[in-house]
């Protein structure tokens, strides 16, 4: 779960990317990079399905599901008027979602689940929703250099069962 804490270090953290342009409010809006996005995303995931289906590399299933939720992050950044720089890319997406696009996010759930009786549940959810995006990129940086494949066997599913509740839910801020 996202605590006040973690927050916290985003908003200081972003602030920082802000002044060093690592992530910049860009002037005009450019189709193609958003485009670039939203094609990167959906071919991103289209292959960890297909790569799960066949079962063919729970390394890359990993790798690709959290690269789907990457460029979807990235896709939503953009168009709320942001655009991530090269360097450490990354953690500056993670910091970004939580600064600026988890209040967006937590609307809409809002929105989309207004008969719900317990609205600190929606909240974690969406908490749940944008640190899955932090989990997904440690595990990737994990399975790519330091498990076995009997550990990426137990977690592919669960990486690409992610991306795809991240995916869908980021859709709706596009």
């Amino acid at each position: 779960m996202l605590d006040d804490k973690r927050i916290k270090k985003a908003e200081n953290n972003v602030k920082k990317y802000l002044e060093d342009d690592l992530i910049w409010k860009y002037e005009e809006f450019n189709k193609d990079i958003f485009e670039t996005y939203i094609r990167n995303y959906k071919e991103s995931l289209d292959i960890a399905q297909k790569l799960f289906d066949q079962k063919l590399s729970n390394l890359w299933i990993v790798i690709i599901s959290y690269y789907s939720m990457y460029y979807i992050a990235n896709a939503v950044l953009y168009k709320n008027g942001y655009k991530i720089g090269s360097k450490v890319s990354h953690k500056i997406t993670a910091d970004s979602l939580i600064v600026f696009v988890r209040k967006k996010l937590n609307k809409t759930l809002l929105e989309e689940y207004e008969k719900a009786q317990n609205e600190a549940l929606e909240l974690t959810k969406t908490n749940e929703i944008i640190q899955s995006f932090e989990y997904e990129l440690e595990k990737r940086s994990f399975f790519q250099y330091e498990s076995t494949e009997e550990i990426r066997s137990a977690k592919a599913k669960t990486s690409l069962e992610r991306a795809k509740k991240f995916v869908f839910e980021m859709q709706k801020l596009l």
